[in-house]
């Protein structure tokens, strides 16, 4: 008895070192595969390359911006800083100095959004983003602000973002039902609300001759007047539309 005791304390002894040695194994070799950020501040970036590449890990470069301090064309910042631990294959971000700011700001506000982006990419610059604004009474397209201002100093990005003015949006109105209305006060209607009439039709009638001989006879439709009862219409009632639509109809 003693002895099958032993032998089951001896086989759990034996597995725990087998777990232990296992963990451990799995420990080294997960650290194994992580090292720390090498720091790329103020490096060309031919000399950053080759330091990510000796750690295992990529460069990327993200932005440029000016900096007063940073050569032009030296790493400005990274992500991750340096030191963080990583696995190896990382992608380094990295901003790219731009050194000081040599560019004039133009002043565009009063241009067209056309000009405003030619003028501004002449001079070396990129257009950020371009926000619309509606203002009554302005003509569309035109600059209303910029930032940075004109003849700004100190910026970061060689970037600036416009705010010009939108194209007025058409009325929209919801389709009221003109069925069984006359067709002549449905134009008028119409005309008010700054919708036109498209194509009115008649609408379709039973030929006699298809009828059976005991189904009294149906007229011909009358030709199409203003008098005319509206039968249906597209877009049909319900359906939202702008000023300038056109509206067909079919009449009885």
């Amino acid at each position: 008895m003693k002895s099958f005791f032993r032998l089951v304390l001896l086989a759990s002894v034996c597995l725990v070192v087998a777990l232990v040695s296992a963990l451990t194994a799995m420990r080294f070799a997960i650290h194994g595969r992580e090292a720390a950020v090498p720091n790329l501040v103020g490096k060309a970036p031919s000399e950053a390359f080759r330091i990510a590449e000796g750690s295992g890990m990529q460069v990327v470069i993200e932005r440029q911006f000016y900096s007063p301090n940073v050569a032009e064309g030296r790493i400005l910042s990274q992500v991750p800083e340096a030191g963080v631990q990583v696995r190896r294959g990382w992608q380094i971000r990295v901003a790219q100095s731009l050194g000081p700011q040599r560019v004039e700001i133009p002043n565009v506000l009063g241009e067209s959004d056309r000009a405003a982006e030619i003028n501004i990419r002449r001079r070396g610059l990129d257009v950020a983003s371009v926000a619309q604004i509606q203002v009554p009474g302005q003509p569309p397209d035109q600059v209303l602000a910029q930032s940075p201002p004109p003849n700004a100093s100190g910026i970061s990005a060689p970037k600036i973002s416009l705010l010009v003015t939108g194209s007025a949006q058409p009325s929209a109105f919801v389709m009221p039902s003109f069925v069984g209305q006359p067709l002549g006060s449905v134009s008028l209607a119409l005309q008010d609300a700054g919708l036109h009439v498209g194509s009115v039709s008649a609408a379709e009638q039973v030929p006699e001759s298809a009828l059976p001989a005991n189904v009294p006879t149906v007229p011909l439709p009358a030709p199409v007047s203003p008098a005319s009862i509206v039968a249906s219409q597209n877009p049909a009632p319900g359906q939202k539309v702008v000023s300038g639509s056109t509206i067909s109809f079919e009449v009885k």
